[in-house]
């Protein structure tokens, strides 16, 4: 039997910009596009262009998708002026995207109140600016703000709201739940009543989290007849957030009810991707990731010992409702020894880290990555870092160099041209198979200087370390004061375009930094297969 098709649209870098705390960059907004254009989100949705120049120059030209629509936000054209005379639809019509959303009062009280206009010309200002991006081409969608307050509230006035957008030639007309206060039941029930006047092949649904069920209106939506899902990653949104596709990917793809009945645009294989995505954002935006969501979290497939332990290693059907490595989890049973061997034998397994399952070092290994990650650690983050500890545990790391001494000045000074800059020089002490070598260097900063004095040479390893870069530096406050103690991660990358991670912690920033330096260039060495 044929699946139906259902649709996602991905509004993390314009609703999901308005979380607390959230500020996106323009590289930012391009990798995270370019992330779920590969996932295989449907529609996503880049900002609103004119309303701030990040947006607008996000928009001055397409990402090179090869499966989302790009999409632009904005208002349909004001009360008061005509399509060909508003500046804000002229922009939206202007951004280079394929398919524009306009957000459109639904509630009477909302058009009476937050619009000061009437019902009529509410009405027309969504038919006009539909035809004017109908005629400039454009896929058309409308977001119907309000609109389950507004149908309990009129409801003829909510459906005029919806037909208008359908009739003047919307492909999809979303019903959205802006407050986020209506229940599940409620949704499907008006979910229900709309389809009965248009097909449920152009209705989508948009959810807000306030009461923690944006995820449950959504699958309501779904069971009335919506075919698309608004939503963002890890539920960012304002005030409680929204729909979190991190939760609805694999519920639609792997709870029967709806895989059965539906197929969407992310694969089995990109599904497996899905916790590195969610990762990936997190750390853009230097939050903790949450522990404890849904599939994703580091805690979603975590037994302690017990009657739940022993059930696991035994069958983790026993305790998970589904696979851990369908979205790109693993699974991990805490505390026990022998919970703790099975854990580390995964994780090399995962590396292709050779190993005897009855060496006593493993059990050495267990103790370490206990001690460092109670220590501030994240070898979750780093995979480097894990390989590293787990090959120099085991003993099969190389000694390559070793690094005498390391100094690092911070200067302000004036410049040749009378401005007051700051400049970090560092230097750096190392013994390469007896010999010893000092580089000096000035950076940015103190880390960038002690990344190029490092890098500068290394003797007979010179050659294996040239294509190797840095290409983000993360630092977290692991507990609060000016004694806290700092966690770095380092991104690096080489020559075939290759990346991985590591980790360094410490009370001095610069030592943690250089620690993550140090597995960063002695992981390049490794994964080269350079001589001892």
């Amino acid at each position: 039997m044929s699946r139906e098709r259902l649709y996602l649209f991905d509004t993390t870098l314009r609703d999901g910009a308005q979380t607390n705390g959230v500020d996106f960059t323009l590289h930012d907004k391009r990798i995270i596009a370019q992330m779920l254009d590969e996932l295989g989100i449907d529609y996503v949705e880049g900002g609103y262009p004119g309303a701030n120049p990040t947006d607008t120059e996000f928009f001055s030209a397409k990402p090179k998708f090869g499966h989302a629509k790009f999409t632009a936000f904005g208002m349909t054209r004001r009360p008061g002026r005509s399509a060909s005379n508003d500046p804000g639809l002229a922009d939206l019509i202007a951004a280079k995207a394929d398919a524009i959303c306009f957000v459109a009062k639904s509630s009477a009280y909302q058009v009476r109140v937050a619009l000061e206009a009437t019902n009529e010309e509410n009405l027309a200002s969504i038919r006009d600016s539909v035809s004017a991006a109908k005629a400039a081409g454009r896929e058309v969608m409308v977001d119907c703000e309000h609109f389950f307050d507004g149908y309990k509230e009129n409801a003829d006035f909510a459906l005029a709201c919806a037909k208008a957008a359908h009739e003047s030639g919307a492909r999809w007309v979303v019903l959205c739940d802006t407050n986020g206060g209506t229940m599940p039941h409620e949704i499907e029930t008006i979910v229900r009543a709309v389809t009965e006047h248009i097909p449920g092949s152009h209705v989508g649904i948009h959810a807000h989290n306030d009461t923690e069920q944006a995820v449950a209106n959504s699958l309501a939506a779904v069971r009335a007849g919506a075919r698309q899902i608004q939503g963002t990653l890890n539920g960012l949104g304002e005030r409680c957030g929204n729909a979190n596709l991190c939760s609805l990917i694999p519920t639609l793809s792997l709870k029967n009810e709806f895989a059965d009945a539906f197929e969407i645009g992310v694969t089995p294989e990109k599904m497996a991707t899905l916790m590195t995505v969610s990762r990936t954002l997190d750390d853009m935006l230097n939050r903790a990731p949450n522990r404890h969501a849904p599939y994703v979290g580091e805690s979603a497939f975590v037994t302690k010992t017990g009657i739940h332990a022993s059930a696991v290693m035994k069958d983790p059907q026993t305790y998970e409702h589904v696979s851990p490595e369908s979205v790109g989890n693993h699974r991990k049973v805490l505390v026990s020894d022998q919970a703790g061997r099975s854990n580390v034998m995964a994780e090399l397994d995962r590396a292709g880290i050779p190993y005897e399952k009855s060496d006593p070092k493993l059990a050495r290994l267990v103790e370490e990555l206990k001690e460092r990650e109670a220590a501030g650690y994240a070898y979750e983050s780093a995979n480097a870092s894990f390989d590293l500890l787990a090959r120099r545990t085991l003993g099969k790391v190389p000694e390559y160099f070793e690094v005498e001494q390391f100094d690092v000045n911070v200067e302000q000074r004036y410049n040749a041209n009378g401005q007051r800059v700051t400049v970090a020089l560092a230097v750096v002490k190392v013994d390469v198979a007896g010999e010893r070598l000092i580089s000096a260097a000035e950076g940015n900063g103190p880390v960038n200087a002690l990344d190029v004095a490092l890098r500068k040479d290394l003797g007979k390893y010179q050659k294996y370390i040239d294509g190797l870069k840095l290409i983000d530096y993360r630092v977290r406050i692991l507990n609060g004061g000016t004694e806290a103690v700092t966690r770095v991660l380092i991104e690096s990358e080489d020559e075939n375009g290759d990346s991985w991670t590591t980790v360094g912690v410490s009370p001095n920033i610069i030592d943690a930094s250089f620690q993550a330096l140090m597995d960063s260039v002695v992981y390049k060495l490794v994964k080269s297969g350079a001589p001892a």
